[in-house]
């Protein structure tokens, strides 16, 4: 796949390479998990590592939390994407109108509360605020997140409890969810 795409630099090409290699299996488990269709799932990453290399000049560490939520943001959307459509279909065929799940006034609140709890992650340190994103935003296996961070499941748990205690110590500090209308 990585040979279809043309880049300025053999930098750009040696960032992109890494990224697929790196993230092409979380890539294909969030949209797995969203389609519930491994062929579906295959084409929403591909989708998505076009998206990629198309939004390049974006990334600048491709090892940062940054990056990460970059790229499971694209293949997120692009899932949700198929999935509409594949629901759509489904509604053409059996002539019925699909309710839109989508809720304006629920995202807000979320993305609000998600956005404070970010900032707060943001002063944990690295092990710790990983292991975090990776268990809860990404929804990832302790085994899984081992093998990512090339470390074992017991150092994984110990790490995704330190990093509660941690946020439940900050939260409490900024008087928890209150702190954000600040």
């Amino acid at each position: 796949m990585i040979l279809l795409f043309s880049f300025a630099t053999e930098q750009e090409r040696d960032k992109f390479e890494f990224i697929f290699n790196k993230y092409r299996k979380l890539m294909l488990h969030k949209a797995y998990g969203i389609l519930n269709d491994y062929s579906l799932a295959e084409d929403a990453a591909s989708e998505a590592f076009i998206r990629i290399y198309k939004n390049m000049h974006k990334i600048d560490d491709p090892l940062s939390n940054k990056t990460i939520a970059f790229i499971v943001t694209i293949v997120k959307n692009v899932s949700l994407t198929m999935l509409k459509r594949e629901k759509e279909h489904a509604a053409q065929e059996y002539d019925y109108d699909m309710q839109d799940p989508f809720d304006l006034e629920e995202h807000t609140l979320a993305q609000l509360g998600a956005d404070y709890i970010y900032r707060i992650l943001d002063e944990m340190g690295e092990e710790m605020k990983s292991v975090f994103l990776l268990k809860y935003a990404y929804d990832l296996s302790h085994k899984e997140i081992g093998r990512m961070l090339d470390i074992s499941e017991n150092n994984v748990t110990v790490r995704l409890h330190r990093a509660k205690k941690k946020l439940a110590e900050l939260l409490t500090e900024r008087g928890g969810a209150d702190a954000k209308q600040r």
